[in-house]
């Protein structure tokens, strides 16, 4: 009561219109750490609890007491839709203390933007990437926009942890700080923190500040969750078999899915009948195959069709309407996504959240199902694991169903210990180093080589870069003429630099592939890479169009909608997992445990599994021979130590084994072929593991392992270097090593 009575006015009536009879925990404790200290604050609870208000309610208090002279506080949202979702929120709630709300990304009118540059003032929602082009192009007004910026709230920053995104974030707060004279207090925003304090140190860093972390018990939550398997052809694992085993933990409808259906795109058609769902997927192929076959369904069945799509590749409309439909308590229908829906904005009663094959992450793993089980609803998601039956002849890995021990693994680590993925922050981002050094110099103008660099290298996520590395990416870059050096020894950016800064792409740091616009009449329907000739097609949208003309110089597509169905294709999509998770897989392959969330179908594929790797000796046995010279290593590592341990077996022991036609399965498994024994293969890692290893020597010789977005612009001694400092887990492989050896 308290802090509710500290709170504006506008907020108590705000509270006591939407009938709230109590503050949640959250709110309580944001509204001291805010109130009652100078620190920065980082809110971590579980989905749907309250933080962005926990955030703000003590934010706009402080602002109708004291009104910032600029704006007073900016919100930075990974997502446009997240944006858009909080932007109308927080209008609602500002609109009676006419604190007016702003929202800054590239589907937002420039007549909007220019509001806020005539008179800046209250909350200011951003994207990174808009943030990234704002200090670019506005440099000059930077202090009068913000020279009285008190907060930035950061949402869903776990998402921001994990790559160059997140310190591109860090980045440009720390360059607007700078820039217009302030030192804001910074408040941090997630669901899914597996390391609270070393997140906390990452959100203070550069303000002097320390970070207030309040401690949230968290309420007991029932979840409804089950997983089930499915050949895409062929019998399934629980034919001809009494399964006593499984807990049909929900309702099974009658069959309504076409006879030819595939079994477990038929299984999601007929359960998502008169409820309003998400499916998850985790690439934008899938994302359109998915959405085509289920309308198919519909169109078979004679039913409209009642499913909508959204992923990053999709117009603003496409993605728009799906968001504005699912709000829709009266709609049942049902959305294909990708991550894009994974993150904090509300799309109403959500009944059901459906998983197809297992996520990368337990921290998407929760997001996921955090997005149902909202308004007294228990969180629900089905996961849905689909694979080709293994060929008769198949060797034991193959036959192994890798995506079903993965979601059992990313549940049971969460059930077990409350685990969630730390964040990595020991990388070697030269990527983004070569990204802020050419933003910086195009933003500030010319600039002495020691001005730039004090610049840059004060920015608190350059901690690992040294004066020595920065020369000579600085040498490179005039050396290719991104940067170029004028008479008096000032640095400005040279005319191949221009080429890349004046263009929009500049601003993100994520890869993105050469990406054509799809026209159809006058609707835009999003973005493909390696446009088609003219007669072929495509799928986007949920739908097939023949590619009717190919405008390569403007990068556009026209096309006509048709029957049918084709792959889609809009570049790789790589996945990060953590060693805690194949460790875990291995267990799930291993224990003698029933899960209750496993349905029939998956209890019997599991149950086969788990009796082929007891004869194959793996419960006990890292190395297992295929037959003849042919050899399989489990490691049970990571991507990153997977990546480290593959090319050190290649490099440093293949000779000494005599070991050849090495094929990895990544992060699962790696075969090869080997004249030497079992007990020599880790007596010579043993003794190689002892040796004093660079990591540049896990490089191979001819390679440019270029991983990140602006790699290409670097020279090619930083690319190896950071990559083999950066991207390979080279303790985690040689402790993995050790502990074989002991064995």
């Amino acid at each position: 009561m308290n802090i509710y009575s500290r709170y504006a006015p506008f907020i108590q009536d705000f509270i006591y219109n939407n009938s709230w009879e109590s503050l949640r925990a959250i709110q309580v404790a944001a509204g001291d750490a805010i109130f009652n200290t100078d620190d920065n604050v980082l809110l971590s609870a579980s989905t749907a609890s309250g933080k962005t208000e926990a955030a703000f309610f003590p934010i706009l208090t402080l602002f109708t007491e004291d009104m910032p002279s600029s704006v007073g506080a900016v919100y930075i949202g990974p997502l446009k839709a997240l944006i858009n979702d909080q932007f109308t929120r927080l209008n609602d709630l500002c609109a009676e203390a006419e604190i007016p709300v702003w929202h800054w990304h590239g589907d937002v009118s420039q007549s909007h933007k220019n509001k806020l540059l005539e008179k800046p003032s209250g909350i200011l929602q951003i994207t990174p990437e808009s943030l990234e082009a704002l200090l670019l192009h506005k440099h000059a007004a930077i202090s009068r926009l913000f020279g009285d910026l008190r907060f930035i709230v950061i949402d869903e920053v776990h998402s921001l942890m994990r790559g160059d995104r997140g310190g591109q974030t860090l980045c440009l707060i720390e360059r607007l700080s700078k820039m217009a004279g302030v030192n804001p207090r910074r408040i941090g925003l997630s669901a899914t923190i597996g390391d609270l304090e070393t997140t906390g140190e990452f959100l203070s860093s550069g303000t002097g500040r320390k970070t207030a972390i309040p401690k949230i018990e968290a309420k007991g939550l029932k979840w409804r969750l089950s997983m089930e398997h499915f050949f895409v052809s062929g019998p399934e694992a629980s034919a001809d078999k009494d399964i006593t085993e499984a807990l049909p933990v929900l309702e099974v409808p009658t069959d309504t899915a076409p006879k030819y259906a595939d079994p477990g795109i038929g299984y999601i058609f007929e359960h998502t009948r008169g409820k309003k769902c998400l499916i998850f997927v985790n690439s934008r192929e899938e994302c359109e195959a998915v959405t085509t076959t289920l309308r198919q369904y519909c169109e078979e069945k004679h039913e409209p069709d009642r499913f909508l799509i959204h992923h990053g590749n999709l117009s603003s409309s496409y993605r728009e309407t799906a968001e504005t439909v699912m709000k829709d308590d009266e709609q049942f229908q049902t959305t294909v996504t990708t991550a894009t829906l994974e993150l904090g904005i509300d799309i109403g009663r959500l009944e059901r959240a459906f998983q197809i094959d297992a996520p990368f992450m337990v921290s998407s793993f929760l997001q996921r199902m955090g997005r149902t089980g909202r308004r007294d609803l228990p969180p629900e998601m089905w996961f849905v694991i689909r694979e080709e039956m293994p060929e008769q002849r198949a060797l034991f890995p193959a036959t192994i169903p890798w995506m079903l021990l993965q979601g059992v693994a990313l549940v049971q680590l969460y059930l077990e210990e409350r685990w969630v993925e730390p964040p990595k922050l020991d990388r070697l981002p030269f990527s983004l180093l070569y990204h802020q050094t050419m933003s910086t110099l195009a933003s500030c103008g010319e600039m002495s080589p020691a001005a730039l660099a004090s610049r840059v290298l004060s920015l608190s996520y350059f901690y690992r870069i040294t004066q020595d590395d920065f020369k000579v990416l600085i040498r490179h870059l005039i050396e290719i003429k991104h940067i170029q050096k004028i008479e008096n020894g000032g640095l400005i950016i040279g005319l191949a630099g221009e080429r890349i800064t004046n263009t929009f792409k500049f601003y993100a740091v994520f890869k993105e592939n050469e990406e054509y616009t799809v026209r159809y009449a006058s609707q835009e329907l999003g973005t493909i890479v390696l446009p088609p000739p003219p007669g072929e097609k495509i799928a986007l949208a949920g739908h097939v169009w023949i590619v009717e003309e190919v405008d390569h110089k403007r990068h556009l597509i026209y096309c006509e909608p048709v029957k049918g169905k084709v792959p889609a294709y809009f570049g790789q999509v790589p996945g990060d997992i953590n060693t805690r998770v194949l460790e875990r897989m291995k267990k799930a392959l291993c224990e003698d445990l029933n899960y209750p969330y496993l349905m029939k179908n998956a209890v019997a594929r599991l149950s086969d599994t788990r009796h082929s790797a007891a004869n194959s000796g793996i419960d006990n046995e890292n190395l297992i021979c295929l037959g003849g010279d042919m050899w399989c290593l489990f490691p049970w590592l990571g991507t990153y130590a997977f990546f480290a341990i593959e090319r050190f077996i290649k490099i440093k022991c293949a000779p000494l084994l005599r070991i050849t036609g090495m094929d990895s399965s990544r992060p699962y498994f790696i075969q090869f072929k080997m004249k030497a024994t079992k007990e020599e293969f880790f007596r010579v890692l043993s003794e190689m593991e002892k040796q004093p290893l660079d990591p540049m020597e896990l490089v191979y010789p001819k390679e440019i392992p270029l991983f990140e977005k602006y790699d290409e612009f670097l020279p090619v001694s930083l690319v190896k270097k950071g990559f083999a400092y950066g991207i390979l887990d080279i303790d985690g492989m040689k402790k993995r090593i050790r502990e074989w050896h002991i064995q």
